[in-house]
């Protein structure tokens, strides 16, 4: 279990601070999106909200890489991780690749850091 951990950790790692780093510096060219998911995005980068999340994507995916802070890194990727999937499973279904990728890699990274989490889980 911890070679897969250690692999999903770096493929979270390089995912998160190559598509963070993406929205900053724009190397891997954006393809336009038709209709709704198109108009989605465009509010969401005129609203600049998407710096947020960006950043939010940069920060985890060094983390990952550095194994520093890995669960405090799963705990901020997790929204991120849910919006992408929403937005695909939603709006752009063909673009959903990377985020059942990082889905599945999160899922293992939970479950080695599940012991981190526990508290979240108790009935008070």
């Amino acid at each position: 279990m911890r070679i897969a951990s250690n692999v999903a950790r770096y493929i979270l790692g390089i995912l998160f601070t190559v598509f963070g780093l993406n929205g900053f510096l724009q190397f891997i060219p954006a393809v336009p999106m038709p209709g709704l998911a198109g108009q989605f995005v465009t509010v969401l980068i005129a609203s600049h909200y998407m710096i947020f999340v960006f950043v939010v994507q940069l920060i985890c995916g060094l983390l990952f890489l550095a194994d520093q802070y890995v669960p405090l890194a799963l705990a901020l990727i997790g929204p991120v991780i849910v919006n992408i999937l929403l937005f695909h499973v939603s709006m752009n279904l063909s673009g959903i690749v990377p985020g059942a990728l990082a889905t599945v890699c999160w899922i293992v990274m939970f479950y080695r850091f599940r012991a981190n989490f526990a508290g979240i889980f108790e009935r008070r």
